[in-house]
């Protein structure tokens, strides 16, 4: 109903991927925006500010991300090694493997912060099912 009156659509996967509340897609989950503050990148709020939805749900709820984040790095590991091959290729002559070993590696401790970010976001959106109206009533 809100997105109807405001004109805006709502996406599950790009407000999954903009951290947003599952409940109403706007209000943000964590209270930072910037994924690589080491210091404060998990502070997340105890509810949405836009519709009110509870993020701490139970104590250990997160515990589950961990399967969340091993999977979406698996997906990463499987599309680097499939963009390796087809444009630079395997060999057993040569070290590619190893090559795209090393980048593979660098590239997900680079992008752990994010990872571990959306994780606990799609583990949330399985738990709390989108609203359309939870954005006007909070």
């Amino acid at each position: 109903m809100c997105a109807e009156k405001t004109g805006k659509r709502h996406n599950a996967l790009i407000s999954v991927l903009q951290n947003k509340c599952p409940a109403c897609r706007e209000g943000k989950i964590f209270k930072g925006n910037n994924a690589y503050n080491l210091k404060h990148f998990m502070e997340m709020n105890e509810k949405c500010p836009v519709c009110g939805e509870n993020f701490e749900r139970e104590i250990g709820f997160y515990y589950g991300t961990g399967y969340v984040s091993y999977a979406l790095t698996i997906a990463f590991s499987v599309a680097t090694f499939i963009a390796w091959w087809v444009i630079i290729g395997f060999s057993l002559y040569d070290n590619r493997m190893f090559w795209w070993l090393g980048t593979n590696a660098v590239l997900l401790l680079l992008l752990q912060p994010p990872i571990m970010r959306v994780s606990r976001t799609i583990w949330l959106a399985f738990f709390v099912r989108y609203r359309p109206a939870a954005a006007s009533h909070p």
